[in-house]
């Protein structure tokens, strides 16, 4: 991959960017974004998107879809692909109270679970997901993957 865009203006996410580099392979640079909500509005989200009513840790929006574990290319997603040639993945929300509260409850830091969530979502906005034992094996592999590469394992 020629590398990874994560958009936030709330934290910097550079790191996951880099240790994400090897994980896909890719033909262009690849761009997200990352935007915090409060408890009432992920459980918004969460209820008009996935008919969920109530609060939840992280959202993922992908704006692709049958991508999981394949070479992507910028030609075969020609409207997905800005000016500059990043193709757009989509966006991931995350609802920092409810990570400060999961921090706590599982003892680690606040930083631990929230690149943790981002990983997770940039999985899911991978194509990969965790409802099926197998696929969720093959998904929390690559979340640790990543994170082992930026020190921030589990404690």
């Amino acid at each position: 991959m020629t590398g990874m865009d994560i958009y936030c203006d709330e934290y910097d996410f550079s790191s996951l960017e880099k240790a994400f580099t090897n994980e896909v392979e890719c033909d262009c640079t690849l761009a997200l974004e990352i935007v915090f909500a409060d408890k009432e509005g992920i459980r918004q989200l969460n209820r008009d998107f996935r008919k969920t009513d109530r609060t939840t840790d992280v959202l993922s929006f992908p704006t692709l879809e049958n991508i999981c574990g394949k070479k992507l290319r910028a030609a075969d997603f020609p409207y997905d692909t800005d000016e500059n040639g990043k193709l757009f993945l989509g966006s991931i929300v995350i609802c920092g109270e409810v990570a400060k509260e999961q921090a706590e409850e599982f003892g680690h830091s606040y930083e631990r679970e929230l690149f943790y969530l981002a990983a997770h979502g940039v999985c899911h906005l991978l194509g990969y997901d965790h409802i099926e034992d197998g696929d969720k094996q093959e998904m929390r592999a690559l979340e640790e993957r990543v994170l082992k590469t930026i020190n921030l394992t589990r404690n």
